[in-house]
């Protein structure tokens, strides 16, 4: 018996994804998967400061799964607020082997992205998050004291009680272990695309636009998706909402570019069978967005930016300066006048996509880690 544990954020991203994904993944393998999850959307900021400090509100429901279910494995993501330390303390008492996925810097900032100031932070090491409270990286000096001593004090009980961390790329791993993640605890396992959701074969000499899809965010870069698209003559779709929405729609003005709002999957996977080339300038170091996945695994070449898992996904020769706009606008010029070469770099992000991503690779790692064969 397998155990999901997983605290909702307010606002569904790709870690919900994740853990979907994974549970659908295992049932369909003949796994019995229990999914504990709770929400953020529920907690008022008193119940979410006191679950961070005390390291979770209810951590004996989860040991209390673990017994009357017998499970083996305890795999959790998100903790934070509700879940916390304890959840996976009792989860180890009662027998349990535990994995804590990460799928952002959230072990070490309180923001969970190290960004800040139009660039990547990296100043809260370790147990040092004083600086998160400095510059009050949560909005308020309250709120971003709360976190500041939650994080510090998780951090020596998490290495106690976690069998095995699990990044979702090479580039985070390293990163995590420079913020001071024990080694010998540490794996790499990225995202996975289902069996059923690759192409048959490469559209993108066909193409019609370039797109960027994700949450419309500063630290997603897509303001330089805009500038290059339109220097390099280029009709762009973004796709998405957020935040940054209303910044992006000035800089928009006067450019061929097309806001969609919030997409369902299936219309999403519809507009990238018409993309020519997909486009993911981030600017913090993203580990492994399934934006990027998604484009190889429907033939859609990518360029990316040169930080953190990006260039594993998309491979050698597809990445740029994150804030380089000439050099955004160059490549995307160059790709967008050679349909042949569209097409030649589309069937290869397919491939790629293939052979690295697929389910099944995934699951053998995964089982792996279950049974403590791989680190």
């Amino acid at each position: 018996m397998i155990l999901l544990l997983h605290n909702r954020y307010r606002t569904t991203g790709g870690e919900e994804r994740a853990v979907d994904q994974i549970a659908a993944l295992l049932r369909r393998r003949g796994h019995e998967v229990e999914v504990l999850e709770r929400s953020s959307a529920t907690v008022g900021r008193g119940r979410a400061a006191l679950g961070l400090l005390s390291g979770g509100l209810d951590p004996d429901a989860v040991g209390r799964v673990v017994r009357d279910k017998r499970v083996d494995v305890v795999h959790a993501h998100n903790i934070h607020p509700t879940l916390g330390w304890r959840a996976l303390a009792a989860a180890q008492a009662a027998g349990a082997r535990t994995l804590l996925h990460l799928h952002n810097f959230r072990l070490f900032c309180a923001i969970g992205i190290s960004y800040r100031d139009g660039a990547p932070c990296f100043r809260c090491r370790g147990a040092g998050t004083l600086p998160g409270v400095r510059l009050r990286c949560r909005g308020s000096l309250a709120e971003a004291t709360v976190y500041a001593a939650a994080l510090h004090r998780q951090q020596p009980r998490l290495y106690e009680h976690v069998d095995q961390f699990v990044a979702v790329s090479e580039a985070t791993t390293s990163r995590l272990r420079d913020l001071g993640l024990p080694p010998s605890l540490t794996a790499t396992l990225p995202n996975f695309m289902p069996n059923d959701a690759f192409a048959s074969r490469s559209r993108a000499g066909a193409g019609e636009f370039a797109l960027v899809a994700g949450r419309l965010t500063e630290e997603k870069g897509f303001d330089t998706a805009i500038a290059a698209a339109h220097t390099a003559g280029v009709p762009l779709v973004i796709a998405g909402t957020g935040p940054d929405e209303a910044r992006l729609r000035d800089l928009a003005a006067g450019a061929e570019v097309r806001f969609t709002g919030l997409l369902t999957p299936e219309d999403l996977a519809e507009l990238r069978t018409r993309a020519g080339v997909a486009l993911a300038p981030s600017r913090w170091e993203e580990p492994c967005p399934f934006s990027v996945l998604e484009a190889l695994a429907a033939g859609v070449p990518v360029l990316a930016a040169d930080r953190g898992g990006l260039p594993e996904l998309v491979g050698d020769g597809a990445t740029l300066p994150a804030t380089d706009r000439a050099a955004w606008s160059d490549a995307l010029k160059e790709l967008w006048q050679k349909p042949e070469l569209r097409a030649e770099r589309g069937a290869a992000a397919l491939t790629r996509a293939q052979e690295r991503f697929g389910e099944d690779r995934f699951y053998d790692r995964l089982t792996a880690l279950y049974r403590a064969d791989s680190s």
